[in-house]
């Protein structure tokens, strides 16, 4: 079912990860809600502003799914705000950062993040327009602020 022109909600709560673990990760209605009505009208948003199509990597995490990928307990993702995509044909992660940055004001995200592999952005009532660079290493993520 497209919710969207562009999105369907299948795109922001399917997972390889949960089928290979046989996790549930069917919303339930609070999470669905805000899906519905918050995070994939502000991807479409994003679609639009970039002029190209957006390929989502990780949308709604359930809890377990979330534990499973070592997601912070406190994830947007857990609550349906927040997804992670590439968008190819617009260029790389770093340079859709560059320009979600220059669209902050019509966007209203509350985080941006550069995964150097893809875009994570997390839309709430906080609002912080907050630009953060995460850093692999030692299995662990460590973030600094701005766009490195």
């Amino acid at each position: 079912m497209m919710l969207t022109k562009d999105f369907a909600l299948s795109e922001f709560v399917s997972s390889d990860t949960a089928t290979r673990h046989e996790i549930d990760n069917t919303p339930p209605p609070m999470v669905l809600a805000t899906l519905t009505n918050v995070l994939i009208p502000k991807m479409q948003a994003v679609r639009d502003l970039l002029g190209v199509s957006v390929i989502v990597k990780s949308g709604y995490r359930c809890p377990a799914l979330n534990t499973l990928v070592r997601g912070s307990p406190t994830s947007d993702h857990v609550t349906g705000n927040a997804a992670d995509f590439v968008a190819p044909r617009f260029g790389t992660p770093r340079r859709v950062c560059e320009w979600l940055m220059q669209h902050a004001s019509t966007l209203q995200y509350d985080q941006l993040i550069y995964e150097v592999g893809w875009v994570h952005v997390s839309f709430s009532a906080r609002q912080r327009n907050q630009v953060l660079t995460a850093h692999f290493a030692g299995g662990r993520v460590t973030y600094t602020r701005g766009l490195a």
